[in-house]
């Protein structure tokens, strides 16, 4: 039988607005705008890859800077992750990828652990992709850490191009993610032995 994860989280501050939307057992249903289009593309490809619907609507101070908006994106889509998961019965809890994008090479593995943790051996090239800051990668991502409560390990074992390397990171994420949330058939309960996570 297929079941549906949902969530639905909204966050308003003084510098962003966000409204989030997601189903982890979707059907590639996306819509996704935040004001900034290279983030909006990434976005886009780690939905894809992860199968989720999601829809995202951001509004924030980009005027300023895209810092602020970028994080509490990545805070609301760790909290939707979480909420969506609830106990996490009968999910594979790992999952891993190896993503080449031409001359580049990432891996991505995950814990849907409950002990949010971030690993970021990355350098990147460029100051700017377009408009984008490429520091702001690690920021999404660390939020999104803390607040779906994963550790995620993100390793970049070569490349050259900085867009390249930011695209293998999405994707590898998504289909890390994918996996480590998809139901293994043989178990029932929290997969670990502790009985919780």
């Amino acid at each position: 039988m297929k079941r549906y994860r949902k969530a639905e989280v909204r966050r308003k501050t003084k510098e962003t607005e966000v409204v989030l939307k997601l189903n982890l057992d979707g059907f590639e249903k996306h819509s996704i705008s935040t004001g900034i289009p290279f983030f909006d593309h990434m976005l886009t490809l780690l939905a894809y890859h992860s199968r989720m619907d999601l829809t995202l609507k951001a509004r924030g101070d980009i005027g300023v800077d895209a810092h602020h908006t970028v994080e509490d994106v990545g805070i609301c889509l760790g909290d939707g992750i979480r909420k969506a998961l609830g106990e996490a019965k009968g999910i594979r809890r790992y999952g891993m990828a190896m993503i080449p994008m031409d001359e580049t090479l990432v891996s991505i593995a995950l814990d849907v652990s409950m002990r949010p943790c971030l690993v970021f051996q990355m350098k990147l090239r460029r100051s700017k992709i377009g408009t984008f800051d490429p520091e702001l990668v690690e920021e999404f991502f660390r939020a999104l850490c803390n607040h779906a409560k994963i550790t995620l390990h993100i390793n970049l074992l070569y490349g050259r191009n900085s867009h390249h390397m930011i695209e293998a990171v999405f994707k590898g994420f998504g289909r890390a993610l994918r996996e480590a949330v998809s139901f293994d058939e043989r178990v029932s309960q929290i997969p670990s032995t502790k009985g919780i996570l």
